[in-house]
């Protein structure tokens, strides 16, 4: 049922996965656990009804930080870590990336948590400092965030990959540096361009799909698939779906208990904003 309605609400294109492959492709969940529960639930509900031999579920990066759940999301990207059947790919947004950075060098701190990283402190039982140039309570924090990490969700911070390329698709966190081969781009374009990447017109040799800039809606043509729908401001977040030249919209909306999971259709352009 679930996979019948959504093939009611998909798209094509001239791009494909591999043949016998699904591919689902989740935004930035930034901490929003309330939100891509449902939303992986629904997933999983249509990789087990699928024929593919296989499956792939990729997250595109920036699981952590501004919503109150990151320690619960990242708890659930373990579980689907191991699971026997499922090929699941995590990508390094620049909200991971600082994250880590803090666990190395405490000076990091104050800007990571000016965007973010005190939600995903306090999700670990973590209270960050009252004042920005107090080092040594700074490097204490650090200590303690260490301490409260499971080893599972460091090893999997660690094993995150800057890019997944399947078929005519190829999956980054940010974007791409245009004028530059895809398997040639720095991890800092991946993790961070933004405009340069946004504003040029000419397509890559594959499609790229991508979160890191919220917009209203997906994007979705010939060049790119954008799948940040801003989850932790606007209570909703987003998966697409591709499987052959089809392409589908799967979203979460609401806030607590009240969230719901509905196929949408695939939208075209909107104006982008900041991530």
């Amino acid at each position: 049922m679930f996979s019948r309605l959504f093939a009611d609400r998909s798209a094509r294109s001239t791009s494909s996965t591999l043949p016998d492959c699904v591919i689902w492709a989740v935004g930035d969940i930034h901490g929003r656990e309330d939100l891509s529960d449902p939303l992986i639930d629904a997933i999983e509900a249509d990789l087990s009804a699928t024929s593919a031999s296989r499956k792939v579920l990729i997250f595109l990066g920036d699981h952590v930080d501004r919503g109150s759940g990151s320690r619960a999301v990242l708890d659930r990207l373990v579980r689907l870590a191991g699971q026997p059947g499922l090929e699941a790919r995590f990508i390094r947004g620049n909200h991971e990336d600082r994250m880590e950075a803090f666990l190395e060098d405490p000076r990091v701190g104050p800007s990571w948590c000016d965007y973010g990283g005190r939600d995903t402190l306090m999700s670990y039982g973590v209270n960050p400092p009252t004042m920005r140039g107090d080092a040594e309570a700074w490097a204490e924090t650090s200590r303690a965030l260490a301490e409260a990490l499971p080893e599972s969700h460091r090893i999997l911070l660690s094993r995150q990959e800057y890019s997944v390329s399947i078929g005519d698709y190829f999956f980054t966190h940010a974007g791409a540096r245009p004028g530059v081969a895809l398997s040639h781009q720095s991890p800092e374009d991946l993790m961070w361009i933004r405009q340069a990447f946004l504003d040029h017109a000419a397509p890559f040799e594959q499609v790229v799909v991508h979160g890191h800039t919220p917009t209203e809606q997906v994007i979705s043509d010939n060049r790119r698939i954008g799948v940040d729908t801003g989850a932790y401001a606007t209570n909703i977040l987003s998966a697409v779906r591709l499987e052959g030249t089809t392409r589908s919209l799967l979203q979460a909306t609401g806030r607590g208990s009240g969230v719901i999971v509905t196929p949408r259709d695939l939208p075209g352009g909107t104006r982008s904003g900041r991530g």
